[in-house]
């Protein structure tokens, strides 16, 4: 190794070192850099590895130049007979005066080189394109894992990369096209991205799941309590409550009425229910006249004067015509508790049903045009977990679903994998086993469900993502959270993540926000965050051997997020459009 300076300061996060002058500079310039590395003994054994935070050079009078590096210490290591022993942290502060060298290549080479515990491949590192950057794959894949950047800094790349090369996916072709392997992504693209990326020709033999608005089938009964109240209940009027208890008491009655054989139901069993029996019942109980007359039940009457005894079944199956008011003692007759109370609520009901748009919730129907019951539960998760075609990436395309229920699509679909993954575990668990089946949820431009600030329209789905962030790796489920705007997203899904992949990030409050995410002894790191390259990245986390600048391979076949050169657009002859192929597709027709 070239010794190259001594230690002057030593404090926790920073270490000192002053050059042995302008010539030494000069001569190992290329190797002293900002990002890249040097060794600094601790004064026992060990040496430490320290990172090249910041270069400054002083001029003390005509003659004289002095440079000095401040550098971020990354861990240690020591030289034995089976190699190098490289150890994160666990840095002993070295005294001033101690000697600091330039590595040479088979140390580094050595400390980022494939191995039984880092062998998924990344990239390269920026300040030796020679040098391959492996991490831990089971503890980079086996916790939740963020990928940062603003807009055009290559996330969808990034991402499109990272899944290619779980898939073993690579100049476009699939690797695994002779053994089907079990991995399981599920991507939210809200944008309509990632197809393109999975994309290859048949004789590739890679299955892609693709799920849009036309072919996602998510029945309103799946829904939870939270998700249910969010469609059809607004909560800020006066009589939601009223609204809510009503709704829950025909949803149970329905689902009862449906589901003989099922001893226990309750509001959030995932059993089939009739809405418009739901819709009955409301409407009934909005008309609901209740005799008075003496010497009769004061229950529910008829337009013909005949009594119902046991309304709740009635009122699911039939809109009664009642009977009027009346005060005369022959006819008494008066309003029910909830008589004009739903009006506003009868007509939301009507409205979200009879919405087109809203059909894969309010009216999923199967080829044969007969509706999901109970007993095709398993063929519903099947579809978006893959297993209809035994395809390892499922993309849910999002990009078509009305935004008044893009928080309670997610919302139903993430928490409907994470149940799987809770039971499938448990089963294994009581046998014995650990679950053998993992997910990965990749939440696309995470920060337009999932904020960190907002109303009641993100509740749903910030409330189920949450949930996987605090409890999915115990059951086999992670996520990678991907976002331009990191400040905007839900502190308690990021506070949960364990990997960052940051890319370049240009705006002051996502630098603070993910330097307050990593660890301390990385934090300087973020500093080169706005300098980044597009496909230029920050990787941190405990996957990985140590930080570092990655530059990352382009994905092939490649996502479809690329920008639209304007000037050259603008400067070629006119294009006439097509109108009628667009409002045709606009209007899906």
């Amino acid at each position: 190794m070239i010794e190259i300076g001594k230690v002057i300061t030593s404090t926790p996060g920073t270490i000192q070192v002053m050059l042995d002058g302008v010539e030494v500079f000069e001569k190992n310039k290329a190797a002293i850099r900002i990002s890249r590395y040097v060794v600094i003994e601790d004064g026992n054994e060990l040496k430490i590895l320290a990172s090249i935070q910041n270069i400054s050079a002083v001029q003390s009078d005509a003659q004289t130049i002095s440079y000095t590096l401040l550098c971020t210490p990354i861990g240690c290591y020591s030289e034995n007979e089976d190699g190098i022993d490289f150890k994160q942290g666990g840095v002993n502060l070295p005294s001033p005066t101690e000697p600091v060298y330039i590595p040479e290549d088979e140390i580094i080479n050595t400390i980022f080189s494939c191995n039984e515990n880092f062998s998924f491949y990344v990239g390269r590192l920026i300040n030796n394109k020679t040098v391959d950057y492996f991490v831990d794959g089971n503890r980079f894949f086996g916790k939740h894992i963020a990928v940062v950047g603003s807009t055009g800094s290559g996330k969808s790349c990034a991402v499109a990369r990272l899944l290619q090369n779980i898939m073993k996916i690579n100049q476009g072709h699939n690797q695994n096209a002779g053994s089907l392997k079990n991995s399981h992504v599920i991507i939210y693209d809200i944008h309509s991205e990632y197809q393109s990326a999975f994309t290859l020709s048949d004789e590739e033999k890679f299955g892609l799941n693709c799920l849009d608005v036309e072919k996602l089938c998510l029945p309103y009964w799946l829904m939870n309590a939270q998700e249910l109240e969010s469609l059809f209940i607004e909560s800020n009027e006066i009589n939601s409550y009223n609204q809510i208890s009503q709704f829950k008491k025909a949803v149970i009655l329905s689902k009862e009425k449906n589901n003989p054989r099922i001893k226990y139901v309750t509001y959030d069993t995932p059993i089939y229910f009739d809405i418009w029996e739901v819709y009955r019942y409301i409407k009934n109980k909005n008309a609901e006249v209740i005799s008075k007359k003496e010497g009769e039940p004061h229950l529910p009457k008829k337009k013909d004067g005949s009594l119902i005894d046991n309304s709740d079944s009635v009122y699911l199956e039939e809109e009664v015509e009642f009977a009027t008011t009346s005060q005369a003692s022959a006819t008494k007759a008066t309003v029910g508790p909830y008589n004009g109370e739903f009006e506003r609520f009868i007509t939301r009901l009507e409205t979200k049903l009879s919405d087109k748009r809203l059909q894969f919730i309010t009216k999923p129907e199967k080829e044969d045009k007969t509706p999901y019951t109970t007993q095709d539960f398993a063929e519903i998760l099947k579809q978006f977990l893959g297993y209809i075609d035994r395809c390892n990436i499922t993309i849910i395309d999002l990009s078509a679903i009305p935004f008044e229920v893009l928080s309670i699509v997610i919302s139903l679909l993430s928490r409907v994998i994470f149940d799987f993954a809770f039971h499938y575990s448990k089963i294994k668990h009581h046998e014995g086993l650990v679950n053998d089946t993992p997910f990965m949820l990749v939440c696309e431009e995470a920060h337009n469900y999932i904020p960190r600030t907002g109303g009641a329209e993100y509740a749903a789905s910030k409330h189920s993502i949450e949930r996987i962030a605090k409890e999915g790796r115990k059951y086999g489920l992670s996520l990678m959270v991907v976002s331009q705007r990191p400040s905007e997203v839900s502190e308690t899904i990021f506070s949960q993540c364990n990997n960052f992949l940051v890319l370049k990030l240009t705006n002051v409050n996502d630098q603070n926000c993910i330097k307050n995410l990593i660890p301390d002894n990385n934090a300087t790191l973020v500093d080169i965050l706005p300098t980044l390259s597009a496909g230029e990245c920050l990787v941190v986390g405990d996957a990985v051997p140590l930080p570092a600048v990655v530059k990352m391979d382009m994905p092939n076949p490649v996502p479809n997020s690329s920008n639209v050169n304007v000037y050259d657009e603008w400067n070629k002859n006119w294009i006439d459009i097509a109108f009628e192929d667009v409002i045709n597709r606009w209007r899906k027709e």
